[in-house]
């Protein structure tokens, strides 16, 4: 078969039986080709169990395996002729056998049949299993959990606060000495974090000049034997020539000093320049200052320069000294913490993500162990596949080598052949945050190829550069933008083709919305962070909005798709959610437009969780003031401003509760109340109870989501599942719930796809793997400052330091320092590529605020620049309605065209005469009957029942026995009845239970009746059905016994009388329609078997099957209960 270009090169990536490392553009099918790949392997003749892919997201891997399977289910269920296309459409040969066919329509159930499903997961996931597989090996517990943030946040201030109370006291004082008001937990997790980089001898190779220099010794090598002398003729000849009298008196701090601070202090801009372009080099014939005084004095400034060399010099020698007792004491402090905070985790159980890659990769990297271990992953991996890999970190990468490592052992002994498939592309790596280092992307592919090439095999190297998402002008404007960054990953092999040449594109670039002068008559009583009426961003904002909605509302047709514009189809993509970010949302809001909300809900900056908390805080301290005032004025409890001015305004001493509960019962009894009852229930209650009684008794919730909207109630929800999951951890106590939620971080990820039919305005982070034929990228404003707030750096050369104050930086830090703003400005540059190509077919730039001056200082102006110096752009300039004349590149673009159905319905469009019809009411459907309540006798015709609540008790206690003993060994039977007959179960004597339990043994050990008891029958089966003979009324009741074979099931119940009919037609009438019920439930189940139906006599031990006629009969007669 031919194929296209495209798909030529997206057939080969997926070959099954190559090595390959793929290059895949935005939008280019990569999961698509690893889809294809996992097929063709499984085609074949590949075991499920023996291929592993791993990917970022859990999303993205239920994604795959859903797509996974929904094309095997496809196969199996497809005639001949459509298989053989559909496979040799995936690249397989054009003529295939039979058995060929019929073993693609298997896959499907033997990929579901896998033991442990087919793997397809998160490399988080895998190391996971891994380690729960191998706990010994591992040294983990098997039950192990895996720490939340919040949870080892509160861990590692135990462990501090067990260390500065013990024996490591002195490793805490040492540290505390550098902390200069950090956030202790802010250092402890880069501790964590980065404990592999925390080598101090790469640190003190690095300062080997001064690792052995004691600070006093500092001041000797500046000064020596005469440098107070040579300062002492300084500052006399500078006072008696008058010459910069302001220098004296630094140069006598410099005589007086006893210490290098105290000297270089004193130093700073007389001897050494204090800043700009020369900062710590020596300032050479500066003093003194007027040129005839130095020439009078030559030796005198030769001295003096000869002291601000030797100053310039020792500075850097200090400041390397500082920087090594800075990493010594927090090398020194990291190894007591680490094995503290280790060890404390293991006695709990408990690892946290880091941890799950380091132990994996410890696991597998052990010689003694490892090899066992990947024989006993199902025998062995024999194909790995990894999506995303420009976001794989370091550590991950570590995990990848030891589970490939056995591909290119060349004495393996592997019969089968073993691959890899490596997909990614560097120009969509954005996570560094989360530890993926693009480096790494080329390093590994290196790294496979030399292994590779070691063995005689090949790594084959493809790229996939079709799109088939965007439309052509995006396509061209992308590459224009991105002509130049080399460094951020684009090369000539990034370039972008479409393969839907047809299909209509648009770019516009929207005028930069500049800050406007308006004079601000803004009330003096307002308040004073009211946002200022010429906000460029809220300017924007309303733009953005309102052509939104324009759009909309017109019914404009989306070019190529043959309908409107909706909603779904706009995606709305930010740097970071800044005020941008949120007045959009207003905006749009204000309009009634249909939005998904924010992507991440930050739950503890949620208003109505806040509120919540703050009547929880008052609960439990009633003495709090602000927290009770918060509370009040929450719908929660819904004073106005004038209200709490009223109860908080002259109490005097009195707390805010004691003077509303004192003064102010009369005026407000229902909030009072409501604030007793929760007071007095928090030493008692769980959180979660609390929270509960809050949200139901006293009507929480309802006046939650009346003020802020059904919004509110994602919150709300978390944090009832916040407080459970406190419950789950910890002994539950309102203080500790308080002190637990405030320790970390919880957000709601919010799944914005395209069915919920709304727009979605969300981070370009967070719109990795979306898509929309609309795009709008408001938020292109220069980004301000490289901002990089980790407290340690870690050193390409191995080793780290730990930042020094601005002050005193050493030069590898500057160096660190500048390394890291290129990294972040290359990083952004990716940013910027992910969000220009999640359009399909019209993109929109527009921004606000500060553009900057340079082609790169912002979004804005890179594409901007793109567009006025790409030839073959095509720039057009439009005039977008509200906006103003806009540079536009268009493809195969039709003028904007109203629907004229569309415009006129929803200009005249009137509701439907239901609309306003009042509903009928409902009719309530009768409940379901049990059929042992149908009318009639339960008994044989004169027979004597005896005590009534005697018989009713034996007949629970022989179906209990006969459902629960029939897999219980003989010998055991005895002490297990004495369990299971409790309650009202209970026998009056030792006689009784020795009777009934005989009774049922005896049932038991009856070769007869065995088929009733096998391990393959179902007992106590719970039916609810409609009943057609009783004209659909619904019936709900228990079987007691169901064997079902192949085209036969058999209903029996089990009937306890003293007195046996000894025909079916003498069964009692009662049990006859009990029977016919459950008769006409299991045909509608079963349709296609015989369903018979039977009585188990225990007193006889007899089965007796009824004809299927009588039960019938006997139910069309049965009168309703």
């Amino acid at each position: 078969m031919k194929f296209d270009d495209a798909t030529l090169a997206q057939v080969r990536a997926a070959q099954p039986d190559k090595s390959t490392w793929v290059e895949a553009n935005a939008g280019s099918g990569k999961t698509r080709v690893l889809i294809d790949r996992v097929a063709r392997l499984l085609l074949h003749g590949t075991q499920p169990q023996k291929i592993l892919c791993l990917t970022y997201t859990k999303a993205a891997a239920s994604e795959m395996q859903n797509r996974l399977f929904e094309r095997l289910g496809e196969w199996a269920m497809m005639p001949n002729q459509k298989l053989q296309e559909a496979l040799v459409n995936l690249g397989e040969e054009n003529h295939l056998s039979n058995s060929y066919l019929k073993n693609a329509r298997r896959l499907f159930a033997s990929a579901l049949e896998t033991p442990g499903g087919l793997k397809i997961q998160t490399i988080h996931s895998f190391c996971d299993k891994l380690l729960r597989r191998f706990p010994l090996e591992a040294g983990v517990s098997p039950q192990f959990e895996v720490l939340e943030d919040r949870q080892a946040k509160l861990l590692r201030a135990s462990v501090l606060e067990e260390l500065a109370t013990g024996k490591s006291l002195s490793a805490v004082d040492r540290l505390a000495q550098y902390m200069s008001g950090l956030e202790p937990d802010t250092l402890l997790s880069e501790i964590a974090s980065k404990r592999r980089a925390l080598d101090i001898m790469p640190v003190r190779t690095l300062f080997g000049s001064v690792a052995q220099e004691k600070p006093d010794t500092f001041l000797e090598h500046i000064l020596g034997s005469d440098g107070r002398d040579v300062l002492r003729q300084a500052a006399e000849v500078i006072c008696a020539e008058q010459s910069n009298i302001k220098s004296v008196k630094p140069i006598k701090k410099m005589i007086k000093a006893q210490t290098i601070d105290a000297f270089l202090n004193a130093a700073l801009g007389i001897l050494i320049f204090k800043s700009g372009a020369k900062a710590f080099s020596a300032k050479v014939d500066a003093l003194p200052t007027q040129a005839h005084v130095r020439k009078n004095y030559p030796s005198l400034v030769q001295a003096i320069n000869y002291i601000a060399e030797r100053t310039a010099k020792v500075y850097w020698m200090y400041v390397d000294h500082l920087a090594l007792e800075r990493a010594e004491a927090l090398a020194a402090f990291s190894d007591t913490f680490l094995e503290r905070y280790d060890q404390r985790k293991l006695d709990a159980g408990r690892l946290d993500y880091d941890d799950l890659i380091e132990r994996a990769g410890a696991l597998l990297s052990n010689s003694k162990s490892a090899q066992w271990i990947l024989y006993k992953l199902d025998g062995g991996i024999e194909h790995l596949l990894m999506d995303e890999a420009q976001d794989t970190s370091p550590s991950q990468w570590n995990v990848v080598k030891r589970l490939t490592d056995e591909f290119t052992a060349g004495d393996s002994g592997q019969k089968n052949k073993r691959t890899v498939f490596i997909v990614g592309d560097v120009k969509q790596s954005i996570y560094s945050f989360q530890g993926a280092d693009p480096a790494k992307f080329d390093v590994m592919q290196q790294r496979f190829s030399d292994r590779l090439a070691a063995v005689d095999e090949r790594l084959e190297k493809k790229n996939l550069a079709f799109s088939f998402r965007s439309a052509d002008p995006i396509l061209r404007l992308v590459d224009e933008v991105f002509d130049k960054e080399a460094g951020a990953g684009f090369s000539a092999q990034s370039l972008h083709r479409p393969f839907f040449t047809d299909l209509p594109g648009r770019v516009d670039l929207w005028p930069f919305q500049k800050t406007l002068k308006i004079e601000d008559d803004t009330p003096w009583f307002k308040p004073v962070d009211l946002p200022e009426p010429d906000n460029p961003q809220i300017i924007l904002a309303r733009k953005v909005a309102e052509w939104i909605s324009n759009l909309l509302t017109s019914g404009q047709e989306l070019p190529g798709k043959n309908r409107t514009i909706r909603p779904s189809d706009f995606l709305i993509l930010v740097q970071g959610r800044r005020p941008i970010f949120h007045n959009i949302i207003k905006e749009l809001k204000a309009r009634s437009l249909p939005i998904a909300g924010v992507d991440r809900l930050d739950i503890g900056q949620e208003l109505a969780v806040r509120d919540i908390l703050s009547l929880l805080k008052f609960a439990d301290l009633p003495e709090d003031d602000l927290s009770l005032a918060e509370a009040l004025r929450s719908p929660l409890l819904g004073f106005s401003e004038d209200d709490l001015f009223c109860v908080a305004h002259g109490r005097g001493k009195q707390t805010l509760w004691q003077n509303l509960r004192d003064n102010f019962a009369e005026h407000y009894p229902k909030q009072i109340e409501m604030l007793i009852s929760i007071a007095n229930s928090a030493d008692f209650l769980r959180p979660y109870e609390l929270i509960e009684r809050i949200m139901t008794r006293f009507g929480g919730r309802k006046n939650l989501l009346a003020r802020l909207g059904m919004e509110a109630e994602d919150g709300i929800n978390e944090l009832l599942s916040q407080a459970m999951r406190y419950e789950q951890l910890e002994a539950p106590s309102l203080p500790g719930f308080l002190n637990w939620f405030a320790a970390g971080k919880v957000e709601i990820k919010r799944e914005m796809n395209t069915k919920a039919g709304q727009i979605r305005v969300m981070t370009v982070h967070g719109s990795k793997g979306l898509e929309a034929p609309i795009v709008i990228l408001p938020d292109t404003e220069v980004r301000g400052g490289h901002r990089d707030t980790s407290q340690i750096m870690t050193l390409n050369d191995g080793g780290f330091l730990w930042k020094s104050p601005r002050t005193m930086v050493p030069i590898a830090q500057i160096d660190g320092a500048a390394e890291a703003k290129e990294f972040s400005k290359q990083e952004q540059m990716r940013l910027l590529y992910v969000a220009l190509t999640r359009a399909e077919q019209w993109l929109v730039v527009a921004g606000a605020g500060n553009a900057g001056k340079d082609v790169s200082s912002s979004w804005y102006n890179l594409v901007e620049n793109a567009m006025q110096k790409g030839v073959k752009l095509k720039i057009e300039h439009t005039d977008v309605p509200g906006v103003g004349i806009c540079s536009t590149i268009l493809h195969n673009w039709s003028e904007a065209k109203l629907n004229p159905d569309l415009s006129s319905a929803s200009s005249k469009a009137s509701l439907p005469s239901w609309a306003t019809r009042l509903a009928p009411a409902m009719t309530k459907a009768p409940a379901p009957f049990a059929p042992s309540s149908l009318d009639g006798t339960k008994v044989v015709s004169g027979g004597d029942v005896g005590e009534q609540n005697t018989a009713m008790r034996k007949g629970r206690q022989v179906h209990v026995l006969l459902e629960n003993l029939a897999t219980i060994p003989p010998a055991q039977r005895q002490n297990r009845a004495q369990q299971l007959l409790v309650g009202d179960c209970t026998p009056t004597d030792e006689a009784e239970f020795e009777a009934v339990l005989n009774e049922v043994v005896g049932i038991l050990d009856e070769p007869k009746l065995a088929h009733l008891f096998a391990p393959e029958t179902l007992a106590e089966v719970e039916v609810i059905a409609a009943i057609p003979e009783r004209n659909g009324h619904a019936m709900n009741g228990i079987i007691d016994r169901l064997v079902v074979t192949q085209d036969q099931v058999l209903i029996v119940d089990f009937k306890s009388n003293l007195l046996v009919p000894k025909t079916p037609n003498q069964t009692p009438v009662g049990i006859l329609r009990q029977l016919g019920a459950y008769r006409s439930a299991i045909v509608q189940i079963y349709p296609n078997h015989n369903v018979e139906v039977a009585v188990l006599w225990t007193a006889t031990r007899n089965l007796m099957t009824i004809d299927q006629d009588i039960v019938m009969q006997a139910l069309q007669t049965a009168t309703m209960p």
